[in-house]
């Protein structure tokens, strides 16, 4: 099985923690223990700069021989896991000093999303669209295209102007023509041309076009979706009221 298809089983085979009320993930687990409770949490190692062949280390002394928060580490953790789960005021105030090791974690998961998973669906896209009349080949091409270029657009503006901004906040320089609302009221939601997209695929291209193919890039499209739905709450709910405490600090000096 490629890569695709097994990161798609990942996400979308592994059951998720709906239960609020049953138990998160701490810093006295194996992490092993955690991977095999969640097994779509693999892909999270490497954003965090941490590699495999961790024995039985529990997650805190895996986020410690790798200078990880594990504060953060566990809190993305239980995000991706737990449908439920969003951190409270205090926890979020609990990883501020760790906002660079945040902004890494983002900028990571955007080159993932990027140069892995986006890549990965463009060439079986292709490989369906050779077994498609022009017409269909024209219209999968254009969809993608679309939302690749607004996935890069919608990137680009968080790693040139927010993360920027935030990053020279902790050092002390806040800019004067910028604050993280703008952020807020502006963070677009990307995921209409994936649905588009989607049911293309689905509904609209001939039955007997590359079926196996065709499921295998729907898996990866699925899994995408859920992915960058994790990714976008992480910034709305983690990220942003962060720097508005920081904000908050600095306006009182």
């Amino acid at each position: 099985m490629n890569k695709l298809g097994v990161e798609s089983i990942i996400f979308n085979i592994c059951g998720k923690n709906k239960d609020m009320n049953s138990h998160l993930f701490s810093a006295d687990m194996k992490l092993a223990d955690v991977i095999h409770a969640d097994y779509s949490l693999l892909l999270l190692l490497h954003r965090f700069g941490i590699n495999l062949g961790f024995g039985d280390k529990t997650v805190r002394e895996c986020c410690e021989a790798n200078h990880v928060s594990c504060t953060l580490f566990l809190m993305i953790c239980n995000v991706y896991s737990n449908e439920q789960y969003l951190p409270t005021e205090k926890e979020i105030e609990g990883i501020g000093a760790n906002v660079d090791q945040l902004i890494a974690y983002l900028k990571n998961s955007h080159s993932y999303y990027l140069e892995n998973r986006m890549l990965s669906i463009q060439e079986q896209l292709k490989e369906i669209s050779e077994g498609c009349e022009q017409q269909h080949q024209q219209i999968l091409n254009l969809f993608f295209n679309e939302y690749k270029n607004e996935v890069i657009r919608h990137f680009d503006y968080e790693e040139v102007t927010v993360f920027p901004y935030i990053s020279n906040m902790v050092k002390g320089a806040r800019p004067e023509d910028y604050e993280i609302g703008v952020f807020r009221e502006n963070h677009s939601n990307i995921d209409d041309k994936l649905n588009d997209l989607k049911n293309i695929i689905m509904k609209y291209l001939p039955g007997d076009t590359l079926s196996d193919m065709r499921i295998r890039v729907l898996f990866g499209i699925f899994a995408l979706e859920e992915d960058l739905s994790k990714h976008s709450l992480i910034e709305d709910k983690i990220l942003v009221p962060l720097v508005m405490k920081l904000e908050q600090r600095y306006a009182k000096q």
